[in-house]
């Protein structure tokens, strides 16, 4: 199989793989180059979220330990899970 190129690193790699987002297809070489390039960024802390957030007005926030919301609190300020 022929080397790909990641479109982050530039890394030529031979076991690089594809993401389909939105109707664009990208390279990576590595998942960290895959987060780095498509995953939405905290409004908060600027952090990649890497897992499920919670949207408030298509506004993603990181939840994290640090995080002062609590389940009741989150659903009082019309935050909504993405996860099913």
């Amino acid at each position: 199989m022929p080397a790909a190129r990641c479109e982050v690193c530039g890394n030529e790699y031979d076991k690089a793989f594809q993401v389909t987002m939105r109707g664009a297809s990208h390279t990576f070489d590595s998942f960290e180059c895959a987060i780095q390039a498509l995953a939405p960024t905290c409004a908060h802390c600027n952090c990649r979220v890497i897992g499920h957030g919670v949207e408030k007005e298509a506004h993603l926030l990181l939840r994290l330990l640090r995080s002062r919301l609590r389940r009741e609190s989150a659903q009082e300020s019309g935050l909504m899970n993405r996860w099913p």
